[in-house]
């Protein structure tokens, strides 16, 4: 809702949810996009704590546990939402296992800064959908979304360590920026996959709560924006896209 319609103001904030959650297919849209993402921590959850073992240093492997702390801590709040919508958050969960797991199959890392590239960048492009899905929520789900997204404090630590690499073995950088790019299409195949296959987001993307859906041309700028934010997390990394 505008400032113009009223103002965001609490009351109208619950106002305007209460209108989209009476809907039952956008109600079972916020389930499918919150049990996505609370599996999606807890796949990040898994994977970090593998990654751990990799770590060159007592420091490295603290820093990437903590990154996996950070990871499960966002899954309580996200079951929380989902059963106060009258769902199961493990039923939620279900339906994308395979395609999650899929991708953690397919970009299994195969050293230390395989797996830096990946918790930064991969992560990075799938935070990157869910805030642009976000922006079809009611107000309160909204919130909720992107509070889990928050960029990890951690973020300066993955760069250092990716830089310094890179400073002290440059044919580092060639096979880094490949493996950032096979990344990007693993990440888009899975997001398509998902979309495909869950009628209920789908729909949501095609119509939001308080803004027109995307057409094809609006579809294309999506992904052409995620782009963008990729390129620019690689670059941040000192790497081409």
């Amino acid at each position: 809702m505008t400032e113009s319609q009223g103002g965001d103001t609490p009351a109208s904030r619950a106002h305007e949810a209460e209108i989209a959650l009476a809907d039952p297919a956008y109600r079972e849209a916020v389930v499918d996009l919150l049990g996505v993402l609370a599996y999606g921590e807890i796949s990040a959850f898994e994977r970090l704590a593998e990654d751990a073992k990799l770590a060159p240093t007592l420091e490295d492997k603290v820093a990437i546990a903590r990154m996996a702390a950070g990871e499960i801590d966002r899954v309580e709040p996200l079951h929380r939402r989902i059963r106060e919508l009258g769902g199961d958050p493990f039923v939620a969960m279900a339906p994308f296992r395979s395609a999650l797991d899929l991708f953690h199959e397919h970009t299994a890392p195969s050293d230390w800064y395989e797996g830096l590239i990946k918790a930064y960048v991969g992560d990075g492009l799938a935070d990157d959908f869910y805030r642009e899905i976000a922006a079809y929520l009611d107000a309160g789900t909204r919130e909720l979304v992107l509070s889990s997204l928050e960029e990890s404090t951690h973020a300066a630590f993955v760069v250092d360590r990716v830089r310094a690499g890179i400073a002290s073995d440059h044919r580092l950088g060639g096979r880094l920026a490949l493996w950032g790019r096979r990344l990007m299409g693993e990440a888009l195949i899975q997001a398509q996959r998902v979309a495909a296959e869950r009628e209920a987001l789908s729909a949501l993307l095609a119509g939001g709560v308080d803004r027109p859906g995307l057409d094809l041309a609006a579809l294309g700028r999506l992904f052409t924006r995620l782009t963008e934010r990729h390129t620019e997390r690689m670059s941040e990394l000192g790497l081409d896209a």
